[in-house]
């Protein structure tokens, strides 16, 4: 690989925020669909997926064919069945997780098995080489789920798909760690139990997938291709001198779990901050010969644009999904260039 780009696509969890990503990715697969070499599917043009939490949905989707829009409107039209049961605080929330897993799992599963002709497909059924980070509570340890894209990657390849879907977006406080088993290839009964969202560590991935390409596949840093999605980012700022600082503050004053929002905002800024200092340098001093191609969609949301992880409302979803449309009209000739062509 001396002489070719390497091509990552690295996606951002966010809860239904989600809608962000598959929208813009969608718009792209439109730009693709007159391709006179027929790659006209997102997964054709990467070498390697990485996604966290419904990141990492979208990215196992997209890594076994799926079209993006088919994953957009998956989420626009089950929000409702997916978050709209939100057990009450005080009532449901205290012992238990805000939402039940069911409906959601059973969708994901059913959609993987319609794109692998009614067959489960497992993780290495993949289209192309997927890594998806998650946190797993047996062994207490940050994982990386990977198809078999190195000889010793001998473990994750045989789960099934969704379930791997499913562990990276079991997010805490908002679903029960998940817990599975499965026969593997060789018939043996495997366990797969209480694993947790990945976006606990690593809820922006690139950086993830960038050490995978520099040591599983032995790629050079200058032959990396990088575009990463966010899922939106609202920064937590407080200058108030309150003397409340407690858990109600933290993850239930005006609805929000703000002890959730930052520590996956400030792992994915944190991740975005590194992998530009790689790029480009410190203070942009390289940016003239930046060290490799990377492009960064994400956008920051106020007060009014801003929607939580687990929003049921359709409308509210669909407008923020349109922030990706005017960042696709921003970026899309450079995205193509940089990626597609």
């Amino acid at each position: 690989m001396k002489n070719t780009k390497f091509k990552i696509l690295s996606i951002d969890g966010g809860g239904i925020k989600g809608v962000f990503p598959a929208l813009f990715l969608t718009l792209l697969e439109d730009e693709l669909k007159n391709r006179s070499d027929g790659k006209t599917k997102i997964y054709q043009h990467f070498d390697l997926i990485t996604g966290t939490s419904t990141g990492g949905i979208i990215a196992i989707a997209l890594a076994l064919g799926i079209p993006a829009k088919e994953i957009y409107q998956l989420y626009l039209d089950n929000a409702k069945k997916i978050f709209g049961s939100k057990k009450p605080f005080f009532i449901g929330q205290i012992l238990n997780s805000a939402h039940e897993r069911e409906f959601l799992e059973n969708l994901v599963r059913e959609k993987f098995r319609d794109a692998n002709n009614g067959i489960e497909p497992r993780f290495g059924d993949c289209k192309t080489d997927v890594c998806i980070p998650i946190y797993d509570l047996i062994q207490g340890n940050p994982s990386v789920l990977k198809t078999k894209y190195h000889p010793a990657f001998e473990r994750d390849y045989h789960i099934p798909a969704y379930q791997a879907a499913m562990a990276t977006s079991a997010a805490p406080t908002y679903y029960d760690p998940y817990t599975s088993e499965y026969i593997d290839l060789n018939g043996t009964q495997k366990d797969f139990a209480n694993k947790v969202d990945g976006g606990i560590m690593a809820n922006n991935p690139t950086l993830v997938a960038v050490l995978e390409a520099l040591k599983a596949f032995k790629v050079e840093m200058s032959q990396l291709e990088i575009l990463s999605l966010g899922t939106g980012y609202k920064k937590l700022t407080d200058g108030n001198s309150r003397k409340k600082w407690g858990l109600h503050y933290w993850m239930v004053k005006n609805s929000r779990k703000r002890l959730i929002d930052l520590f996956m905002q400030s792992q994915s800024q944190l991740v975005a901050n590194y992998i530009s200092l790689l790029y480009q340098g410190i203070d942009r001093s390289e940016k003239d010969n930046p060290n490799f191609v990377y492009d960064r969609i994400d956008v920051l949301l106020n007060e009014d644009n801003n929607i939580e992880m687990d929003e049921s409302d359709r409308i509210k979803i669909k407008n923020f999904a349109e922030l990706a449309s005017i960042e696709f009209q921003h970026n899309r000739t450079t995205i193509l260039k940089n990626h597609f062509y």
